[in-house]
């Protein structure tokens, strides 16, 4: 499969919006029980670092990122959202999105990715630390899903060996 890795455009929002009710529904990617418009979700998520996974003029896949804090002093510091199109799960495109993500966010100034992954997603875990991340902890019953269940995320770190390291 061959896979390019874009710059998220504006008008990718139907693509990605897609793959990421495909998420939702799942209730293994997110807490979130109904898709946000573009309008909320891109007024979430920074500006920099948006892309797209594309295979034969189609988008796969997605990853952003988010603030950690409003706080100046965590500027470098940002939550990361990957998700792939579910008939393309375990070919590649995750690792290839998550790659070019942390060199982007390095180029634009990151120091450290996080990433909160429900504990039942291995496969998102364990592509994480094949991606250099490491766990720093588990949040317990963090939060109920969209029926009504605790779930318990674990939470990941990616500390740059080239930004912030003054």
């Amino acid at each position: 499969m061959n896979i390019t890795i874009h710059t998220m455009q504006d008008c990718d929002w139907e693509s990605v919006a897609a793959i990421y009710e495909q998420g939702i529904k799942s209730v293994n990617a997110t807490f979130r029980s109904i898709l946000p418009t573009f309008e909320e979700w891109n007024n979430s998520h920074i500006r920099k670092c948006r892309l797209v996974a594309v295979t034969h003029d189609k988008i796969v896949g997605w990853a952003a990122l988010t603030k950690t804090s409003g706080m100046s002093a965590f500027d470098g510091v940002a939550e990361l959202s990957l998700y792939i199109a579910d008939d393309c799960k375990r070919k590649g495109i995750g690792k290839l999105l998550l790659e070019n993500l942390i060199t982007d966010s390095e180029k634009n100034g990151f120091w450290t990715l996080q990433s909160n992954i429900f504990q039942e997603n291995l496969a998102s875990i364990e592509l994480h630390k094949k991606c250099g991340f490491r766990v720093i902890g588990i949040r317990e019953r963090v939060a109920k899903d969209k029926n009504g269940n605790w779930r318990t995320n674990v939470l990941l770190e990616k500390r740059s060996t080239v930004v912030g390291i003054d």
